[in-house]
Protein backbone atom coordinates (compact mmCIF):
# COMPACT_ATOMS: atom_id res chain seq x y z
CA UNK A 1 0.00 0.00 0.00
CA UNK A 2 2.75 2.46 0.98
CA UNK A 3 4.83 1.84 -2.13
CA UNK A 4 1.76 2.35 -4.31
CA UNK A 5 1.03 5.65 -2.56
CA UNK A 6 4.62 6.83 -3.02
CA UNK A 7 4.54 5.99 -6.71
CA UNK A 8 1.20 7.75 -7.25
CA UNK A 9 2.28 10.87 -5.34
CA UNK A 10 5.61 11.06 -7.17
CA UNK A 11 3.74 10.91 -10.48
CA UNK A 12 1.38 13.61 -9.19
CA UNK A 13 4.20 16.00 -8.36
CA UNK A 14 5.99 15.17 -11.62
CA UNK A 15 2.89 16.21 -13.58
CA UNK A 16 2.52 19.37 -11.47
CA UNK A 17 6.21 20.14 -11.98
CA UNK A 18 5.62 19.75 -15.72
CA UNK A 19 2.76 22.22 -15.41
CA UNK A 20 5.26 24.88 -14.28
CA UNK A 21 7.20 24.34 -17.49
CA UNK A 22 3.98 24.32 -19.51
CA UNK A 23 3.01 27.64 -17.93
CA UNK A 24 6.24 29.20 -19.19
CA UNK A 25 5.66 27.77 -22.65
CA UNK A 26 2.12 29.20 -22.61
CA UNK A 27 3.24 32.84 -22.26
CA UNK A 28 2.21 34.72 -25.38
CA UNK A 29 0.54 31.63 -26.87
CA UNK A 30 -2.58 31.33 -24.68
CA UNK A 31 -3.78 33.60 -21.88
CA UNK A 32 -3.91 32.26 -18.28
CA UNK A 33 -7.65 32.43 -17.63
CA UNK A 34 -8.55 31.01 -21.05
CA UNK A 35 -6.08 28.18 -20.34
CA UNK A 36 -7.68 27.62 -16.93
CA UNK A 37 -11.21 27.49 -18.37
CA UNK A 38 -10.45 25.34 -21.42
CA UNK A 39 -8.46 22.79 -19.40
CA UNK A 40 -11.58 22.14 -17.31
CA UNK A 41 -13.86 22.13 -20.37
CA UNK A 42 -11.73 19.32 -21.79
CA UNK A 43 -11.27 17.62 -18.41
CA UNK A 44 -14.95 17.63 -17.45
CA UNK A 45 -16.00 16.48 -20.95
CA UNK A 46 -13.60 13.54 -20.94
CA UNK A 47 -14.51 12.54 -17.40
CA UNK A 48 -18.24 12.64 -18.18
CA UNK A 49 -17.77 10.01 -20.90
CA UNK A 50 -16.32 7.53 -18.39
CA UNK A 51 -18.15 8.65 -15.23
CA UNK A 52 -21.73 8.52 -16.51
CA UNK A 53 -22.43 4.98 -15.33
CA UNK A 54 -21.20 5.83 -11.81
CA UNK A 55 -22.89 9.23 -11.42
CA UNK A 56 -26.45 7.94 -11.00
CA UNK A 57 -25.39 5.62 -8.18
CA UNK A 58 -23.10 8.18 -6.48
CA UNK A 59 -25.29 11.27 -6.84
CA UNK A 60 -27.27 10.83 -3.56
CA UNK A 61 -24.01 10.67 -1.55
CA UNK A 62 -22.53 13.65 -3.43
CA UNK A 63 -25.71 15.70 -3.09
CA UNK A 64 -25.53 15.43 0.70
CA UNK A 65 -22.06 17.04 0.62
CA UNK A 66 -22.60 19.40 -2.29
CA UNK A 67 -21.30 22.55 -0.48
CA UNK A 68 -18.04 20.74 0.30
CA UNK A 69 -17.64 19.56 -3.29
CA UNK A 70 -18.35 23.04 -4.66
CA UNK A 71 -15.66 24.46 -2.36
CA UNK A 72 -13.13 21.76 -3.27
CA UNK A 73 -13.61 22.23 -7.01
CA UNK A 74 -13.88 26.01 -7.04
CA UNK A 75 -11.17 26.84 -4.52
CA UNK A 76 -8.80 23.87 -4.75
CA UNK A 77 -8.79 23.53 -8.53
CA UNK A 78 -9.60 26.93 -10.03
CA UNK A 79 -9.00 29.28 -7.08
CA UNK A 80 -5.48 28.06 -6.36
CA UNK A 81 -4.36 28.33 -9.99
CA UNK A 82 -5.95 31.74 -10.53
CA UNK A 83 -4.31 33.21 -7.41
CA UNK A 84 -1.02 31.49 -8.21
CA UNK A 85 -0.93 32.93 -11.75
CA UNK A 86 -1.86 36.37 -10.39
CA UNK A 87 0.83 36.36 -7.70
CA UNK A 88 3.46 35.61 -10.36
CA UNK A 89 2.74 39.06 -11.83
CA UNK A 90 3.97 40.79 -8.67
CA UNK A 91 6.66 38.66 -7.05
CA UNK A 92 9.70 36.59 -8.01
CA UNK A 93 9.89 32.91 -8.90
CA UNK A 94 12.17 32.44 -5.88
CA UNK A 95 9.49 33.75 -3.52
CA UNK A 96 6.83 31.57 -5.14
CA UNK A 97 8.91 28.40 -4.84
CA UNK A 98 9.66 28.97 -1.16
CA UNK A 99 6.12 29.99 -0.28
CA UNK A 100 4.67 26.94 -2.05
CA UNK A 101 6.81 24.85 0.29
CA UNK A 102 4.63 26.09 3.16
CA UNK A 103 1.64 24.03 1.95
CA UNK A 104 2.60 20.86 3.92
CA UNK A 105 3.03 22.90 7.13
CA UNK A 106 -0.43 24.45 6.72
CA UNK A 107 -1.84 20.96 6.11
CA UNK A 108 -0.17 19.71 9.32
CA UNK A 109 -1.62 22.65 11.29
CA UNK A 110 -5.14 22.39 9.84
CA UNK A 111 -5.31 18.63 10.43
CA UNK A 112 -4.25 19.14 14.05
CA UNK A 113 -6.80 21.91 14.67
CA UNK A 114 -9.71 20.20 12.92
CA UNK A 115 -9.02 16.50 13.49
CA UNK A 116 -6.40 16.47 16.28
CA UNK A 117 -3.99 14.58 14.01
CA UNK A 118 -0.60 14.45 15.72
CA UNK A 119 2.71 15.25 14.04
CA UNK A 120 5.82 13.43 15.29
CA UNK A 121 9.21 15.02 15.83
CA UNK A 122 10.69 13.03 12.93
CA UNK A 123 7.89 14.23 10.64
CA UNK A 124 8.77 17.81 11.52
CA UNK A 125 12.48 17.15 10.94
CA UNK A 126 11.65 15.54 7.60
CA UNK A 127 9.51 18.52 6.65
CA UNK A 128 12.32 20.93 7.50
CA UNK A 129 14.84 18.94 5.47
CA UNK A 130 12.57 18.95 2.43
CA UNK A 131 11.91 22.68 2.88
CA UNK A 132 15.67 23.33 2.92
CA UNK A 133 15.86 21.43 -0.37
CA UNK A 134 13.15 23.65 -1.86
CA UNK A 135 14.94 26.78 -0.62
CA UNK A 136 18.20 25.50 -2.11
CA UNK A 137 16.61 25.26 -5.56
CA UNK A 138 14.79 28.58 -5.15
CA UNK A 139 17.97 30.43 -4.15
CA UNK A 140 20.05 28.78 -6.90
CA UNK A 141 22.36 27.24 -4.33
CA UNK A 142 23.10 30.50 -2.49
CA UNK A 143 21.04 30.91 0.69
CA UNK A 144 22.28 34.49 1.08
CA UNK A 145 20.01 35.41 -1.83
CA UNK A 146 17.02 34.69 0.42
CA UNK A 147 17.96 37.73 2.53
CA UNK A 148 17.47 39.95 -0.52
CA UNK A 149 13.85 38.95 -1.12
CA UNK A 150 11.21 41.66 -0.87
CA UNK A 151 7.78 40.87 0.54
CA UNK A 152 5.05 42.47 -1.57
CA UNK A 153 1.47 42.11 -2.76
CA UNK A 154 2.37 39.03 -4.80
CA UNK A 155 3.67 37.29 -1.69
CA UNK A 156 0.42 38.06 0.12
CA UNK A 157 -1.51 36.56 -2.82
CA UNK A 158 0.70 33.46 -2.75
CA UNK A 159 -0.08 32.94 0.92
CA UNK A 160 -3.77 32.94 -0.05
CA UNK A 161 -2.97 30.29 -2.69
CA UNK A 162 -1.14 28.21 -0.07
CA UNK A 163 -4.15 28.32 2.26
CA UNK A 164 -6.52 27.42 -0.60
CA UNK A 165 -4.64 24.30 -1.63
CA UNK A 166 -3.94 23.23 1.94
CA UNK A 167 -7.65 23.63 2.67
CA UNK A 168 -8.47 21.52 -0.39
CA UNK A 169 -6.07 18.79 0.78
CA UNK A 170 -7.58 18.74 4.27
CA UNK A 171 -11.11 18.74 2.83
CA UNK A 172 -10.38 15.50 1.00
CA UNK A 173 -10.45 13.76 4.38
CA UNK A 174 -14.22 14.22 4.62
CA UNK A 175 -15.14 13.78 0.95
CA UNK A 176 -18.01 11.39 0.15
CA UNK A 177 -17.15 7.73 -0.40
CA UNK A 178 -17.88 7.55 -4.14
CA UNK A 179 -16.14 6.27 -7.26
CA UNK A 180 -13.14 8.38 -8.20
CA UNK A 181 -14.57 9.11 -11.65
CA UNK A 182 -17.74 10.57 -10.13
CA UNK A 183 -15.72 12.66 -7.69
CA UNK A 184 -13.31 13.98 -10.32
CA UNK A 185 -16.15 14.86 -12.72
CA UNK A 186 -18.12 16.85 -10.15
CA UNK A 187 -14.99 18.67 -8.93
CA UNK A 188 -13.98 19.45 -12.52
CA UNK A 189 -17.48 20.71 -13.28
CA UNK A 190 -17.43 23.11 -10.34
CA UNK A 191 -13.88 24.17 -11.26
CA UNK A 192 -15.15 25.00 -14.76
CA UNK A 193 -18.08 27.02 -13.43
CA UNK A 194 -15.78 28.92 -11.06
CA UNK A 195 -13.38 29.76 -13.90
CA UNK A 196 -16.03 31.42 -16.10
CA UNK A 197 -16.12 34.79 -14.25
CA UNK A 198 -12.31 34.91 -14.46
CA UNK A 199 -12.45 34.30 -18.20
CA UNK A 200 -15.14 36.97 -18.55
CA UNK A 201 -12.85 39.44 -16.76
CA UNK A 202 -9.96 38.53 -19.06
CA UNK A 203 -12.13 39.08 -22.14
CA UNK A 204 -13.59 42.34 -20.80
CA UNK A 205 -10.12 43.76 -20.10
CA UNK A 206 -8.85 42.73 -23.56
CA UNK A 207 -6.25 40.37 -22.06
CA UNK A 208 -7.40 37.16 -23.74
CA UNK A 209 -4.99 35.45 -26.13
CA UNK A 210 -6.45 32.70 -28.33
CA UNK A 211 -4.26 29.59 -28.51
CA UNK A 212 -1.91 29.02 -31.43
CA UNK A 213 -0.32 25.60 -32.08
CA UNK A 214 2.04 25.84 -29.11
CA UNK A 215 -0.77 27.15 -26.91
CA UNK A 216 -2.99 24.25 -27.99
CA UNK A 217 -0.27 21.72 -27.10
CA UNK A 218 0.15 23.33 -23.67
CA UNK A 219 -3.65 23.19 -23.22
CA UNK A 220 -3.80 19.47 -24.04
CA UNK A 221 -1.00 18.73 -21.56
CA UNK A 222 -2.60 20.87 -18.85
CA UNK A 223 -6.00 19.25 -19.32
CA UNK A 224 -4.78 15.66 -19.21
CA UNK A 225 -1.82 15.54 -16.84
CA UNK A 226 -1.88 18.27 -14.14
CA UNK A 227 -5.69 18.41 -14.16
CA UNK A 228 -7.22 14.94 -14.53
CA UNK A 229 -4.38 12.53 -13.80
CA UNK A 230 -2.49 14.45 -11.11
CA UNK A 231 -5.61 15.46 -9.17
CA UNK A 232 -6.93 11.89 -9.31
CA UNK A 233 -3.62 10.43 -8.13
CA UNK A 234 -3.34 12.99 -5.32
CA UNK A 235 -6.81 12.07 -4.07
CA UNK A 236 -5.84 8.39 -4.10
CA UNK A 237 -2.56 9.11 -2.33
CA UNK A 238 -4.49 10.94 0.40
CA UNK A 239 -6.76 7.92 0.79
CA UNK A 240 -3.80 5.54 1.15
CA UNK A 241 -1.54 7.39 3.61
CA UNK A 242 -3.48 10.44 4.86
CA UNK A 243 -3.32 14.17 4.22
CA UNK A 244 -0.27 15.00 6.36
CA UNK A 245 1.97 12.43 4.74
CA UNK A 246 0.66 12.95 1.20
CA UNK A 247 0.98 16.73 1.54
CA UNK A 248 4.71 16.48 2.22
CA UNK A 249 5.23 15.20 -1.33
CA UNK A 250 4.19 18.64 -2.62
CA UNK A 251 7.75 19.76 -1.88
CA UNK A 252 8.80 17.66 -4.87
CA UNK A 253 6.95 20.01 -7.25
CA UNK A 254 9.66 22.72 -7.46
CA UNK A 255 12.32 20.01 -7.69
CA UNK A 256 10.62 18.26 -10.62
CA UNK A 257 9.80 21.63 -12.16
CA UNK A 258 13.47 22.60 -12.09
CA UNK A 259 14.67 19.27 -13.47
CA UNK A 260 12.10 19.37 -16.28
CA UNK A 261 13.15 22.94 -17.08
CA UNK A 262 16.70 21.65 -17.50
CA UNK A 263 15.58 18.83 -19.81
CA UNK A 264 12.90 20.65 -21.82
CA UNK A 265 13.95 24.29 -21.73
CA UNK A 266 17.69 23.65 -21.77
CA UNK A 267 18.44 25.33 -18.46
CA UNK A 268 21.76 24.51 -16.77
CA UNK A 269 22.14 21.70 -14.21
CA UNK A 270 24.20 22.44 -11.09
CA UNK A 271 25.39 20.43 -8.12
CA UNK A 272 22.87 22.15 -5.84
CA UNK A 273 20.05 20.62 -7.93
CA UNK A 274 21.25 17.12 -7.01
CA UNK A 275 21.77 18.11 -3.37
CA UNK A 276 18.28 19.64 -3.19
CA UNK A 277 16.70 16.48 -4.60
CA UNK A 278 18.54 14.39 -2.00
CA UNK A 279 17.35 16.69 0.81
CA UNK A 280 13.72 16.64 -0.32
CA UNK A 281 13.64 12.86 -0.84
CA UNK A 282 15.53 12.30 2.41
CA UNK A 283 13.10 14.52 4.29
CA UNK A 284 10.10 12.71 2.85
CA UNK A 285 11.67 9.32 3.67
CA UNK A 286 12.40 10.37 7.26
CA UNK A 287 8.90 11.73 7.79
CA UNK A 288 7.38 8.64 6.19
CA UNK A 289 9.25 6.24 8.47
CA UNK A 290 7.77 8.01 11.47
CA UNK A 291 4.33 8.28 9.85
CA UNK A 292 4.23 4.58 9.03
CA UNK A 293 5.20 3.60 12.58
CA UNK A 294 2.52 5.89 14.01
CA UNK A 295 -0.10 4.43 11.63
CA UNK A 296 0.83 0.90 12.72
CA UNK A 297 0.56 1.82 16.41
CA UNK A 298 -2.85 3.42 15.86
CA UNK A 299 -4.05 0.33 13.95
CA UNK A 300 -2.83 -1.95 16.75
CA UNK A 301 -4.51 0.22 19.38
CA UNK A 302 -7.79 0.10 17.48
CA UNK A 303 -7.67 -3.67 17.02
Amino acid sequence: MYRKAYFLLCLTTLFWGGNAVASRLAVGHISPMLLTTLRWVIGASLLLVFARKHLKRDWPAMRRQLPLLIALGALGFTGFNAVFYSSAQYTSAINLAIEQGAIPMVIFLANFILFRMRVTLLQMVGFMLSLVGVALVASHGDFSRLLELDVNFGDALMLVAVVLYAGYSVGLKVKPDVHWLSLMFILSLFALVASLPLLAWEVATDRMIAPDLQGAMVLIYAALFPSILAQTLFIRGNELIGGNRAGLFINLVPIFGTLLSIVILGEDFFLYHALALMLVLGGIWLAEQSGRRMAVRQADAGA
